[in-house]
C-alpha cells in the first residue's frame, strides 16, 4: 500500500512540475484561430527548430519558460507552435501542417515569432532573439495587442 501511494504521489508531483513553468502551446492553427475569435485574444505564432536552433532554445529558456511570460500569456494570448525539429520526427500530418503554415506566412528563418489578429492576419514579425528580458517581451506584446483591439 505504501509503495502504491509513493508511486501515485511521485507521478502527481512529476506532472505538476511539468505543468508549471510552461505556457499553454498548441499545434493546431485552425482551432487556435477559432479560439482567438471567441476569446478576443491575439495569437502568438512561433516557428522554431526546438532541438537544433540555438536562438530558438535561448528564446524558450529566457522568455517562454519564464514565470512572467507564462502568467501574461495564459490570460492574454493564444499560443501556437510550429516546430521543425531535426533530431526527432514529428508525425507526418503535423510536419505537413507546419510546412504549409511556414509557406503561408513566408517564414525564412528560426525562430520567427508572429503576432496575429483574431482572423490570422499578421500584425508583427520578429526573427531571431535579441536577448530582451521577459518583462520587455511581454510589454512589447501588450503594446501590439492594444493596437489591434
Amino acid at each position: 500500500m505504501k509503495f502504491k501511494l509513493f508511486v501515485l504521489l511521485s507521478v502527481f508531483f512529476f506532472v505538476s512540475n511539468i505543468a508549471t513553468g510552461q505556457a499553454n502551446w498548441t499545434t493546431d492553427y485552425e482551432t487556435s484561430i477559432a479560439k482567438a475569435k471567441i476569446e478576443h485574444k491575439p495569437v502568438l505564432l512561433l516557428f522554431t527548430g526546438s532541438d537544433w536552433c540555438p536562438p530558438c532554445k535561448r528564446l524558450h529558456r529566457v522568455i517562454f519558460d519564464s514565470k512572467q511570460f507564462e502568467e501574461y500569456s495564459k490570460d492574454n494570448l493564444i499560443l501556437i507552435k510550429a516546430d521543425f525539429p531535426k533530431r526527432h520526427k514529428l508525425p507526418a500530418d503535423q510536419r505537413i501542417k507546419n510546412e504549409k503554415l511556414a509557406r503561408k506566412y513566408g517564414v525564412r528563418g528560426f525562430p520567427t515569432t508572429l503576432i496575429l489578429d483574431t482572423s490570422g492576419k499578421e500584425i508583427d514579425r520578429r526573427v531571431g532573439f535579441s536577448g530582451i528580458t521577459p518583462k520587455q517581451y511581454t510589454e512589447r506584446i501588450e503594446k501590439i495587442a492594444k493596437s489591434i483591439k
